[in-house]
């Protein structure tokens, strides 16, 4: 009777810990291999064996010289060559870097290519950040069910991830600065390379990593979104306010739309998993904004481990203002000629629907940087089981702050022969992280205040 109670409790850790399930937290010991052997935020220091992925000397930590706040980011690597390109004719050989989006573009289009540079591992963020993702590591536990996270209140929850939903709560709380506002461009190609440009101006504030701040005085909100249409006339003046939670067993997103035609402000629960984004023409849903977002309630999320694969990394030139969105957005694809790849050390995570949830997704695998914990690529399947539409997020360190973020997010529909590229920035002023928010700049209150006609 022993044996078989000590069996039951072990098939029971198992599936737990299999199903992303188990919340304990850290050791002190483990924790100390963080700014170790480990960087500080849990990626491995050291190069690969070959020597194509250097070991990581803290990235990017000092702007470049001539630069200044304000100005698009001059690129730290212009004079790098490519090493190669890969194709559909050659592919087979680079096959086991490459994922099953990557290849299916390869494929699918004749047009598409992708030109591989020397790896740099660029990501940074501040010391505060590393000291607060060393704390986090001996307290930070996922709640039941796994939708949410307690225990901490700033930095990287899972840096040594034993789980999927760990590596997929590591990307939700990354660092990406304090606050951010940004004007930028939405484009949602047709297949013949036709768009009307859909113009937001966004405002964020990331609580969760704000200085001073705990659990307690989060009050539950991470971050904090309006999103404003200003472009064009058939939508402008739409308004979008999101409050986004840390433990979603206590309290969902909360979402707020203001409707111009209207006048008024109402509670806008479908902001969320498989409904279509805000202005993105039914193209990409809304949990796919910044690659991912928002309660993983629907799917188990298996850790297939870590592998090497060509990633979009340092996306300087496709983030250079010297550039038209003409140059950028061509039929089927964005232009390869922007395009920068590197090899790097991605965590794979596979998400599988639950039995009795209904998303347009039944299966998605996210390949996440180890070294910031972006995620820089998504394959997502039909309910057929079929590739569907293919993700890639083009990230630079924003070395003012510094935080390694992504520039233009693009979602290839691979069934009709569309794509939308999100965050387009090369035509608008960059990005200001200097700003500051007051908490009433947030509410439903001011939604209502700043709408207009």
């Amino acid at each position: 009777m022993k044996i078989f109670i000590i069996r039951l409790w072990f098939a029971l850790l198992s599936y737990l810990v299999f199903n992303g399930l188990c919340f304990a937290a850290l050791s002190t010991e483990q924790a100390a291999r963080l700014g170790q052997e480990l960087t500080p935020l849990g990626a491995e220091k050291n190069g690969n064996a070959e020597g194509t992925i250097p070991a990581w000397d803290g990235g990017i930590t000092q702007p470049p010289a001539g630069y200044q706040k304000g100005m698009h980011h001059p690129d730290p690597y212009a004079g790098d060559k490519a090493l190669f390109t890969i194709t559909k004719e050659n592919m087979a050989q680079y096959a086991d870097k490459l994922t099953a989006g990557q290849k299916a573009m390869l494929e699918t289009y004749e047009s598409y290519s992708m030109n591989v540079y020397p790896t740099h591992r660029s990501a940074s963020a501040p010391q505060r950040i590393y000291q607060a993702t060393k704390d986090a590591a001996t307290k930070a536990r996922l709640v039941d069910g796994g939708n949410g996270v307690t225990g901490v209140s700033a930095g990287i929850p899972f840096p040594i991830p034993e789980t999927g939903i760990e590596v997929i709560w590591n990307h939700i709380l990354r660092w990406r600065g304090n606050a951010f506002e940004r004007n930028f461009g939405l484009a949602p190609m047709t297949r013949g390379g036709d768009y009307t440009m859909v113009e937001f101006n966004e405002k964020g504030d990331f609580r969760y990593n704000k200085e001073g701040i705990n659990e307690e005085t989060l009050e539950n909100v991470i971050a904090m979104f309006k999103q404003e249409i200003f472009a064009p006339a058939r939508v402008a003046g739409r308004i979008l306010l999101v409050h986004e939670t840390l433990d979603q067993n206590k309290e969902n997103r909360r979402a707020w739309l203001y409707n111009p035609g209207q006048r008024r402000v109402r509670r806008a629960p479908n902001v969320a998993f498989d409904n279509p984004k805000e202005g993105g023409d039914g193209l990409t849903t809304s949990d796919t904004v910044d690659m991912y977002n928002g309660s993983p309630e629907r799917y188990n999320w298996q850790l297939l481990g870590k592998q090497e694969i060509y990633v979009p990394y340092n996306s300087y030139r496709l983030h250079s203002d010297t550039l038209r969105y003409q140059d950028i957005l061509l039929p089927l694809h964005l232009n390869p000629e922007y395009l920068r790849y590197e090899l790097h050390r991605v965590w794979v995570v596979e998400a599988t629907l639950k039995e009795g949830m209904r998303h347009i997704y039944k299966k998605r695998t996210f390949y996440i940087d180890e070294d910031s914990w972006q995620i820089l690529a998504m394959d997502q399947y039909d309910n057929r089981d079929q590739l569907w539409r293919v993700s890639e997020g083009h990230c630079i360190n924003y070395y003012e702050v510094p935080t390694f973020w992504s520039t233009v997010e693009v979602h290839y529909d691979l069934q009709s022969g569309r794509y939308i590229a999100i965050n387009l920035n090369n035509e608008h002023p960059m990005y200001d992280f200097d700003v500051t928010f007051e908490a009433s700049e947030f509410t439903p209150a001011a939604l209502r205040r700043s709408g207009r006609r």
